[in-house]
């Protein structure tokens, strides 16, 4: 099993915490979430430590832990770009998570990584999607489809 630990406090990173949790199609268990120091108010967050980014490394170190940049779109996703290159920055590997439940993808999908793609997307051959990006449920991606990195797409139908 995977060790994972989250970015984030807020609902993405609770919805995140749920999919790699219990989609029967991943590997992962959650082992803690990261936030910058100024938003740690407490020692958890869902029942599982809650560090401070200044710990981050002495606690989860990226040789034993990958992570997952949780954040939303705020400031048309400069923040989730920021922090996924400071997480990578310290050595981790940031996976992405693709919904096992009614999202259609073909073996030649070309992903990024800390993409987090959400349930019923279809998802059609030669399509290729940068890193950090964010694809809500119900949206269809032509083939040829290219998302660059860094991007939030909203649900589509």
């Amino acid at each position: 099993m995977n060790k994972i630990i989250i970015f984030g406090t807020g609902e993405y990173a609770e919805l995140a915490h749920y999919y790699f949790e219990n989609d029967p199609m991943f590997d992962y268990k959650v082992c803690g979430f990261v936030a910058d120091d100024e938003y740690v108010e407490s020692n958890t967050f869902r029942d599982l430590p809650l560090v401070k980014m200044s710990d981050v490394l002495g606690i989860f170190p990226p040789t034993e832990y990958k992570a997952h940049v949780a954040l939303s779109y705020s400031k048309l996703n400069k923040t989730r770009s920021e922090k996924y290159q400071q997480m990578k920055s310290l050595g981790y590997e940031l996976p992405s998570y693709v919904c096992s439940r009614g999202t259609i993808t073909w073996p030649d999908l070309n992903i990024g990584d800390n993409c987090f793609i959400l349930e019923k997307n279809n998802i059609q051959p030669t399509v290729k999607i940068g890193n950090n990006v964010m694809i809500w449920s119900s949206n269809h991606l032509g083939h040829n489809c290219v998302l660059e990195d860094n991007v939030y797409l909203a649900y589509g139908i």
